[in-house]
């Protein structure tokens, strides 16, 4: 059975702009540039790495399960992260970025992923990390069966000042590009917060077809730092 395949698959997770407007705004907010090497832990589906790729950025990925339909301009390797080592030498890659992927593991497995991560950046490189918000998934945190690793606002800043990454953000993440470009309608965004739980915000976007409902409700963490 796979994983990738299961959890993955375009039933569950039909494809979406989602992806190309998240990269978008990933790569302006933090500048990421054309040419920079960037590495991803955890390849998923693959949209994110081939959206970097089509942005100029060299792109690698690690992941524990392969596929081969991937750009030939994206350079992928087989490795079990809870484990291994990065197969790449020290100081290679401007940026490392992972997206649902550290509450996978446990702290101790956490712990050489994070030193993994600050070994192979180059001095100056970004860590840019993406996580499930406890606070407001917790209800829906263990559908997925393999997520053993809770983590809120402050823990994921901790992570990354214990790794004594520089210029850390921590914060509170909407995966709503709306909000992205219109931060002042996330007043709105709080207060369905305060009046719906997830599961009923999801309800409510599964009868409606309206994902500003769910989405401002159900968040992530954005963790950010500097070598």
């Amino acid at each position: 059975m796979s994983y990738l395949r299961t959890v993955y698959s375009s039933k569950r997770e039909p494809p979406t702009t989602y992806p190309q407007e998240l990269i978008d705004y990933l790569t302006r907010r933090f500048q990421i540039k054309k040419g920079q090497k960037l590495l991803e832990l955890g390849i998923g589906n693959r949209f994110f790495l081939k959206e970097f790729s089509k942005k100029g950025i060299k792109c690698y990925g690690l992941d524990r399960e392969v596929f081969n339909d991937l750009d030939k301009n994206i350079h992928i390797k087989k490795v079990d992260l809870s484990r291994q080592k990065f197969p790449f030498p020290d100081k290679q890659f401007d940026v490392v970025y992972s997206k649902s992927v550290i509450e996978h593991f446990y702290s101790r497995e956490v712990d050489l992923i994070m030193s993994e991560i600050k070994r192979v950046l180059k001095p100056g490189g970004k860590v840019i990390l993406l996580v499930p918000d406890w606070p407001s998934q917790m209800i829906n945190f263990f559908e997925d069966y393999t997520q053993v690793h809770p983590y809120d606002r402050l823990a994921i800043e901790d992570l990354l000042k214990i790794y004594e990454f520089n210029n850390v953000v921590s914060e509170r993440f909407y995966q709503l590009p709306f909000l992205w470009k219109y931060p002042l309608m996330k007043v709105l965004a709080k207060i369905l917060s305060l009046i719906l739980s997830t599961p009923n915000a999801r309800w409510i976007t599964e009868k409606t077809g309206i994902k500003f409902v769910r989405w401002s409700v159900e968040l992530m963490v954005l963790g950010y730092g500097v070598k």
